[in-house]
């Protein structure tokens, strides 16, 4: 069955928590053209959200932020999977990362019901180009 492993820069965008907020920056780099291969939120704190956006295009991406006026953070990187849903996917790209001594450090990912998975893989700054050669990338 088929799958991919590719390394992927990500920006973090730090937003106050409040309705229209993902739709706000979302649509901001819709309108100015930049594909996004993955986008996650999360509440950090407070009134305050954590978006992690992972542009197809990350020159593209940082000259539409400054445009847009949206203060990024970034580079950070990932390894974005996918593919076929196959059972003990995931467990063998873990296996590969933790033999080759890679800490994981977070992780998500999604079936898209119709036996296809999307699954992002955050990876340490310092221990990413041993995951890429663990896997072969």
């Amino acid at each position: 069955m088929a799958f991919s492993v590719r390394p992927s820069e990500y920006f973090y965008v730090n937003t106050r928590d409040e309705a229209g907020a993902a739709y706000r920056v979302l649509s901001a780099f819709a309108q100015r053209g930049v594909n996004l291969l993955a986008f996650t939120a999360v509440p950090s704190g407070g009134d305050r959200a954590q978006f992690a956006l992972f542009p197809e295009d990350s020159s593209q991406f940082m000259a539409e932020a400054r445009l847009a006026q949206i203060d990024v953070e970034g580079p950070h990187y990932a390894l974005l999977v996918q593919g076929d849903d196959e059972l003990g996917r995931l467990a063998d790209i873990h296996e590969r990362l933790f033999k080759a001594g890679v800490d994981v450090y977070a992780s998500s990912g999604v079936g898209d019901g119709r036996g296809s998975f999307g699954y992002v893989v955050y990876i340490r700054e310092n221990q990413f180009q041993q995951a890429v050669e663990a896997l072969e990338l």
